[in-house]
């Protein structure tokens, strides 16, 4: 590699803040994410996204897609929470273009995240394993 070619790591100006090292579709997602869990809980009307959480998103390299981890209070009710999402897709997706400084708004894609109560069934058979040794 050329030492033209080779990136070195200047220190900040002064007066600007220094880069945080983080690639624009990981900014990208941390905005949606935020952005998202906003809208949920102050404009989506519909009682199926009430107990709704956004875990976490992802962005695809290119920005055409936004994939959104959610988990939701009552298990019984995921179904209807993933309806009720559906249902308003479009209405966070155009307030998201309307809120963020995007050329083009990523597709939303959410995901059902079931390793809150996976780590819930783990912790219950720790709890019976380390009640049956006491014993």
């Amino acid at each position: 590699m050329s030492a033209a070619r080779r990136k070195t790591s200047l220190p900040p100006l002064p007066g600007l803040p220094a880069r945080t090292g983080k690639r624009r579709p990981d900014r990208i997602a941390d905005e949606i994410r935020q952005e998202v869990a906003a809208l949920l809980v102050a404009k989506v009307q519909d009682p199926r996204v009430a107990k709704v959480t956004i875990l976490r998103a992802t962005v695809t390299p290119d920005l055409s897609q936004a994939r959104l981890y959610y988990s939701v209070f009552d298990e019984a009710a995921a179904a209807e929470a993933a309806k009720g999402l559906a249902s308003a897709k479009g209405f966070i997706r155009s307030s998201l273009a309307k809120n963020l400084a995007l050329r083009v708004v990523p597709a939303l894609i959410f995901e059902h995240d079931r390793s809150l109560a996976e780590q819930e069934k783990l912790e219950r058979i720790f709890q019976e394993i380390k009640a049956g040794e006491e014993e």
